[in-house]
């Protein structure tokens, strides 16, 4: 379905199949318009296997890397069946190394990832969201017997990430696909700001009554749109802290480049006081900045989660006090601030009280507004 989606939103099917053939699998891929539930949607088809069907993670690397897929589609690809692997070994209780990948290794998954991983390519996307993922519910049948939907492997690639159950009673998010989301996308959660330029629909196999079984792929490029953002909380309850430390933590995160940091006092267990760190981040910078919570606070734990940050546009005009320049603040409501940072150095430079430079920047504003 990814790969239908993306074929279905610009990418070259002459282009992707001459680059799965090299693979040497002995498949053929074909892709059909089809229909969901009235969606008119793409579906990618593979035809015929081979016949090994159990292989390990350092055969289908082989495949890859003898393959004609572009750089950055062979780098992708390896890294998601590296993904799935450690997920498989985990769940099995193996190393990496010995993993069979079974259903996984069949040749259309194959061709799932590496032709997801070169379409990506061809439509030069370089940063992917994934939605909250629709796991399905029921069970399923594997060749590992009847397993519970999500299979241990998806569950586990999914940790951490958003996701639901909604619709028929089947395996709606699958370890291949769950994989392709864990190990390509930049973050889970809501659509980002983003000029839409292209949206295409990849189409199942089945066709519910619910609701279309298709996967919808938006490209575009990043907006500048400031009244929504994607941004990545950051929370740790700490109970063993000093205000010094506390403190000198919240200076490095803001200088680390958080958009903002808090502390709320708690009452926590055993009746401690404490406080609640919350660093505010850009999805970029999550790793980064919760390892530095780690390094400069006594906490074992973090929580992260995406939010929607809605922000008001705004834009700065700058007033002439007696005492100097002074950049005002206003938003597209017409609400405006003078900048703390300007009036903070006048008033350090001049000896003038900083409410009566604030002040006199207030009035200096309302008049260019009359």
């Amino acid at each position: 379905m990814t790969v239908g989606a993306l074929l279905d939103a610009g990418a070259d099917a002459e282009v992707l199949v001459h680059a799965l053939d090299s693979l040497g699998t002995g498949a053929r891929f074909r892709v059909e318009k089809t229909s969901r539930r009235g969606i008119a949607a793409s579906q990618f088809v593979v035809e015929g296997t081979d016949s090994k069907k159990h292989r390990h993670l350092y055969h289908i690397v082989s495949m890859i890397d003898g393959s004609r897929l572009s750089e950055r589609a062979r780098r992708d690809a390896k890294t998601v069946f590296q993904v799935l692997a450690e997920a498989e070994a985990k769940v099995h209780g193996t190393e990496v190394e010995k993993v069979h990948f079974h259903e996984v290794g069949a040749v259309d998954s194959i061709a799932d990832i590496c032709g997801a991983c070169a379409a990506f390519d061809q439509l030069g996307v370089d940063a992917i969201v994934t939605s909250p993922v629709n796991v399905g519910s029921g069970t399923v049948k594997t060749e590992h017997g009847v397993l519970p939907v999500p299979t241990p492997a998806t569950a586990l690639l999914l940790a951490g990430r958003p996701v639901y159950s909604r619709g028929p009673a089947l395996e709606l998010a699958t370890p291949t696909g769950a994989a392709i989301a864990v190990a390509l996308s930049r973050d889970f959660g809501p659509l980002p700001p983003m000029s839409i330029e292209r949206i295409g629909y990849g189409a199942g196999t089945r066709d519910f009554v619910e609701h279309a079984n298709v996967l919808r792929v938006m490209v575009g490029s990043a907006s500048s749109a400031s009244e929504s953002t994607v941004i990545t909380v950051i929370e740790a309850n700490i109970d063993d802290s000093t205000p010094e430390v506390l403190g000198y933590a919240m200076e490095q995160l803001l200088e680390a480049g958080a958009l903002d940091v808090t502390l709320e006092a708690l009452l926590m267990k055993k009746n401690r006081p404490g406080s609640l760190l919350r660093v505010i981040a850009k999805p970029e910078d999550r790793e980064r900045l919760a390892a530095l919570v780690f390094q400069e606070t006594s906490t074992l734990g973090v929580r992260l989660y995406s939010a929607e940050r809605r922000v008001e546009a705004r834009r700065m005009v700058e007033v002439q006090t007696s005492h100097g320049t002074v950049r005002v603040k206003v938003a597209g409501n017409g609400s405006f601030a003078p900048e703390y940072e300007d009036c903070r150095e006048l008033a350090r430079r001049t000896g003038t009280p900083l409410k009566q430079i604030l002040a006199e920047a207030n009035h200096e504003y309302l008049k260019t507004t009359r």
